[in-house]
């Protein structure tokens, strides 16, 4: 932040932006942010479109309702709110940057859009019973949990395979929305999003999932080629497993293997051990 106590410069962002009086607002429990927004000589705010309020009077709503959301607190621990520069204390210098970055396209999404609503209070993520198991760092985005599932690929598309796969991370059993106190429905964008998936994997071309689809059809209707494929896993699982787990596969089937093992195929399938043991005639 510093370049040897002659300049300095902040980077942040903040929980609100007051469109009457141009106010930033942020607020955490630490202090450490009031800290980094008073020590630099120039201080820029990257601020998302949808974190601005009309007035002080809307601010007042929301003040009350993010702590007790997300901490069970009545209020705020820290809560930091600035205009402009004051000459002599603070910052002389400010920028605000404020950011669309897919947040229009979402807003003309008319049953995404009420995602934009969120106040970032992590209610939806405390009970969440796959975010609890999963973690963060699984949705491959800035925003986790049931929120991330659906922000994520409303900013960015579900182009993207991690964008993609958000949508499905859920069991849909409509916790995040019952806590949700904007009454952001969840579970209704999740399966809008999953149309979406649908929909634009149904316009490509060519779609890897549905040819190895139609190839794996057309083996279990052959009671020929099914065996065959069953012979052809015995052998190559004998060969790449290690201790009953195949830790590495070759593409297009390496992406699986990448984050965990593949179970290795058995010696023998059901079919080879009913011919040796009873013969094809039975």
């Amino acid at each position: 932040m510093s370049h040897g106590g002659r300049s300095s410069v902040g980077v942040s962002g903040a929980n609100f932006a007051i469109a009457e009086t141009g106010s930033m607002v942020v607020v955490e429990s630490e202090g450490n942010g009031r800290m980094c927004l008073t020590l630099p000589r120039t201080l820029i705010s990257v601020v998302g479109i949808e974190k601005i309020l009309p007035s002080w009077r809307d601010l007042e709503v929301f003040l009350a309702l993010l702590p007790r959301s997300s901490t069970a607190e009545r209020m705020n621990p820290y809560t930091s709110t600035w205009t402009g520069i004051t000459p002599g204390d603070g910052p002389q210098d400010f920028h605000l940057v404020l950011l669309d970055n897919g947040r229009t396209s979402a807003l003309a999404d008319q049953t995404g859009r009420q995602a934009l609503r969120c106040i970032r209070c992590s209610a939806c993520l405390n009970v969440c019973p796959v975010y609890e198991r999963t973690g963060g760092h699984a949705y491959g985005s800035p925003y986790p949990g049931p929120i991330g599932a659906i922000i994520s690929p409303l900013l960015r598309g579900v182009t993207s395979p991690a964008d993609a796969s958000l949508p499905y991370a859920s069991t849909l059993c409509g916790a995040c929305y019952e806590v949700c106190p904007v009454a952001i429905n969840i579970p209704e964008v999740l399966v809008h999003l999953r149309a979406k998936v649908v929909d634009a994997k149904r316009d490509k071309t060519f779609s890897p999932e549905r040819a190895i689809f139609q190839l794996s059809g057309r083996v279990l209707r052959s009671p020929r080629l099914l065996a065959a494929a069953q012979r052809a896993a015995a052998t190559g699982g004998k060969l790449v497993a290690r201790s009953g787990r195949i830790r590495r596969l070759p593409p297009p089937l390496n992406g699986w293997t990448e984050t965990r093992d593949a179970p290795a195929p058995p010696p023998e399938s059901f079919r080879a051990w009913w011919a040796r043991t009873r013969g094809p005639g039975r």
